[in-house]
C-alpha cells in the first residue's frame, strides 16, 4: 500500500510541475509583446504608452531576465503563494481568485451531486423497471442528455424557468435558488454519460456467475443490484466522477458567463479579454492544481473500493490491475 501511495505522489506532483511549466510557457509564448498587449495591444493605448511605462510593467513582470531566471523565479513564486498581481484590478491575484472560488466551487457541488444523484436513479430505472420497453426508454433519455450540450441547456433554461415561468433568477449568483438553474446546465450532459457507464455496468454486472449465485440463494432482483452489481459496476463512475470535480473550473466558464455568476470561470473569461496575465497564469495553476488533487484523493481511496488495485504493488509488480475485470469486489 505504501508503494501505491508514493507512487500517486510522484505522479502528481510531476503533474502539478507540468502544470506550472504550461503557465509559464503561456506568457512566453504569447505572439508579440506580452507587455504592450497588456497596455492595449496594438491600439491607441500601448502607442501612447511611454518607454518608462512599458520598462517599468516589464521589469515587474520579470521579462527583463534571462529566460532561464524568469523560469526560477516563477517556481519560487508559485511555491511561496505569491501569484503577482492582477494587472486589470491592481489587487493581489490570491485575493481575486479568493473571491470567486466560493462561487465555482457552490456550483461545482450542486452540479455533481446532481449528475451523480441522476445517473444513479436511470441506471437503476433502466435495470430494474418490469418490461424492456421501460428501461430502453429510460436509457434512451441519458443518450439524449449526452447530446445537449451545457450552454444550450442554459439557454433553455434561461427563456422556460427565468424569463417565462418566473420560478429561478436568471442572473447572479446571490442565494441557493440561483445555483439551481446553473447546477442543471452543467450537470446534464455529465449524468447522462454516467448513467450510460453505470447502466452498462450493471448489465455486464447482472450477468456474472455471482449474480447467478445471489438469485439461487431467493434474493430480489433489487437486492441483487443494489447489494452486489451496483458496487463492482460503481468502480469506473468513481473515476468520472473524480474527473468531473477536477473539470469544473474549466467547464463553468460558460455557464457563469450565461448566468453572470462572478465566479472562477467568469474571472477567467474576463482575465482573457483584458490580457491579464498574470491572473490568466495564476488560474491555469490553480486549475491544475485542482485536477491534481482531486485525480489523487480519487487514487487514494480507490484500494478501499477495489483492494485489488494494491495487489501488484505488494506483490512487487507495478503493472497496474484491469480495473474492467468482471469479477466481484471482495
Amino acid at each position: 500500500m505504501l508503494r501505491y501511495v508514493l507512487r500517486r505522489l510522484v505522479q502528481a506532483l510531476i503533474v502539478l510541475w507540468g502544470a506550472v511549466t504550461v503557465s509559464f510557457a503561456v506568457l512566453q509564448l504569447t505572439p508579440g509583446d506580452p507587455v504592450r498587449i497588456m497596455l492595449g495591444g496594438a491600439g491607441d493605448a500601448a502607442a501612447a504608452a511611454s518607454p518608462e511605462q512599458v520598462a517599468a510593467l516589464r521589469a515587474e513582470l520579470g521579462l527583463d531576465l534571462p529566460l532561464w531566471q524568469q523560469y526560477l523565479d516563477f517556481l519560487g513564486r508559485v511555491l511561496t503563494g505569491d501569484l503577482g498581481t492582477a494587472y486589470s484590478t491592481g489587487q493581489p491575484v490570491t485575493a481575486e481568485i479568493a473571491q470567486a472560488l466560493p462561487v465555482t466551487v457552490e456550483l461545482g457541488v450542486a452540479a455533481i451531486a446532481t449528475s451523480v444523484v441522476a445517473a444513479l436513479v436511470f441506471a437503476l430505472l433502466g435495470v430494474l423497471l418490469p418490461g424492456a420497453g421501460l428501461r430502453s426508454l429510460f436509457q434512451s433519455v441519458t443518450v439524449l442528455g449526452v447530446a445537449m450540450p451545457s450552454f444550450w441547456v442554459a439557454i433553455v433554461a434561461l427563456q422556460l424557468f427565468s424569463f417565462r415561468l418566473g420560478w429561478f433568477p436568471a442572473f447572479g449568483s446571490d442565494g441557493v435558488v440561483a445555483v439551481v438553474l446553473p447546477a442543471l446546465a452543467m450537470a446534464v450532459l455529465t449524468a447522462g454519460t454516467l448513467a450510460q457507464v453505470l447502466t452498462r455496468g450493471l448489465k455486464d454486472a447482472l450477468t456474472e456467475p455471482y449474480a447467478d449465485t445471489a438469485r439461487a440463494k431467493g434474493l430480489s432482483e433489487v437486492r441483487v443490484v443494489l447489494g452486489h452489481a451496483l458496487r463492482n459496476a460503481s468502480l469506473p463512475v468513481f473515476t468520472m466522477v473524480g474527473m468531473m470535480v477536477g473539470g469544473v473550473l474549466g467547464g463553468a466558464a460558460i455557464v457563469e458567463t450565461i448566468f453572470g455568476r462572478q465566479g472562477v470561470g467568469q474571472l477567467f473569461v474576463e482575465a482573457v479579454r483584458a490580457h491579464d496575465f498574470p491572473l490568466i497564469q495564476a488560474l491555469i495553476i490553480l486549475t491544475g492544481g485542482v485536477f491534481v488533487l482531486v485525480t489523487l484523493a480519487v487514487d487514494l481511496l480507490y484500494p478501499l473500493i477495489d483492494p485489488r488495485v494494491v495487489a501488484p504493488y505488494r506483490s512487487g509488480r507495478t503493472g497496474g490491475v484491469d480495473l474492467t475485470a468482471r469479477t466481484e469486489v471482495a
